[in-house]
């Protein structure tokens, strides 16, 4: 088994912790980071108090990430998987890493149409086990909002249009790439996924 860094990339809403499932089926001793879970446990230990604020410890989250990243890939882990909306911003720096630890990587971009996402994406935020500082202004732990309609940080449908456009999710890659259409998830066929993964790794 080669050293394999996998990154499941593409806009929010388009199923990678479902996918994360599946690949634990065949590859059940990955190792996984997410920024985004990242994120969370930076929200309950530090909080925020404005969107500035907000900005300043999504920072701290990165240097975080990349470190643990980089403990990940010097002790040699067989195979990290990591998810998230990637973006031109994190090419570089997971290239580098890569690149320094001898890591081939694979690029796992699930794409669906817009309309598609804009609605998962308006259901995600409404649902109980999202977490609330992804959609708060200000967020302390042990927070709660009951009606998650009145959080004040909703995106708009034309916000999160520009988001999956300037920031390019529909076209970051990073070595092997393997492009699913999920607008239909009745219509993946995981399996042949995992197949293809497999051989590669």
């Amino acid at each position: 088994m080669k050293r394999t860094l996998i990154l499941l990339a593409g806009p929010p809403a388009t199923g990678k912790s479902y996918l994360i499932a599946k690949m634990r089926q065949v590859i059940p001793d990955f190792f996984l980071i997410t920024p985004d879970e990242v994120k969370e446990m930076f929200a309950d230990k530090v909080g925020f108090q404005n969107l500035q604020e907000k900005a300043d410890l999504e920072q701290e989250v990165w240097q975080f990430y990349y470190g643990i990243l980089r403990q990940y890939l010097s002790a040699g882990k067989k195979v990290i998987v990591s998810e998230y909306p990637f973006s031109d911003k994190q090419r570089s720096k997971l290239a580098e890493l890569s690149d320094c630890y001898g890591y081939q990587i694979i690029t796992i971009r699930l794409v669906a149409k817009f309309d598609i996402l804009w609605q998962r994406r308006q259901v995600r935020d409404l649902e109980s086990d999202r977490h609330l500082s992804h959609l708060m202004t200000h967020y302390q732990a042990g927070d709660v909002l009951l009606d998650r309609s009145q959080a004040d940080n909703h995106i708009s449908k034309e916000a999160f249009a520009k988001i999956i456009a300037e920031r390019g999710y529909n076209q970051f890659r990073l070595g092997k790439l393997f492009q699913v259409d999920v607008s239909d998830f009745a219509q993946v066929n995981y399996d042949q996924l995992m197949k293809a993964i497999l051989e590669e790794i």
